[in-house]
């Protein structure tokens, strides 16, 4: 069967952008629904996968949430420029939501901390210790030191998981 030309056009259209006819609708291919379908806001490189990172136990509005993203590889977890990036959002009492962006589905840990002056650094005391909130992913026990990377790994199998993380106030 001959196809009028805008017919012709229409359809090579479709199949330019990947999309797929199902019954009288048009699907976008299965990754561009996962970019379409991140909540705007998200931080870090765009990309197909995300997790919605649920900060808890924030004291008040100052500053920023803090999310530093670390690959599967213990080596790097805390080290200097061992991160893949830290991704920010407004601090919001109670409860604070970042969406984060991810390379690709897989294992993960995340390192919280309540940037309360904004200076987008983790502040210290005079002694080296903790002087502004922090949590992981996991929520392990902090008490005795900082938590092994075993403790804080995550799968992200897909995009669309949650995370909780308590924070912990010196």
């Amino acid at each position: 069967m001959i196809l009028p030309r805008r017919l012709r056009a229409a359809a090579a259209a479709v199949t330019a952008l990947g999309l797929t006819a199902t019954g009288s609708a048009l699907t976008l291919p299965a990754a561009a629904q996962a970019q379409a379908a991140a909540p705007a806001g998200c931080t870090g490189p765009a990309s197909d996968t995300w997790i919605n990172v649920v900060v808890q136990g924030v004291k008040n509005n100052n500053g920023l949430i803090a999310v530093t993203v670390y690959a599967d590889d213990p080596s790097r977890f805390l080290a200097k420029k061992g991160s893949l990036y830290v991704g920010r959002v407004d601090a919001k009492t109670g409860t604070t939501r970042a969406c984060v962006f991810l390379p690709k589905p897989g294992v993960y840990a995340f390192a919280v901390y309540h940037d309360e002056d904004g200076d987008k650094g983790f502040d210290r005391n005079g002694i080296g210790l903790p002087a502004e909130a922090y949590g992981f992913s996991n929520n392990p026990a902090t008490l005795a030191g900082l938590p092994q990377f075993r403790t804080v790994r995550l799968n992200v199998a897909k995009s669309g998981l949650a995370t909780r993380v308590n924070l912990t106030y010196p």
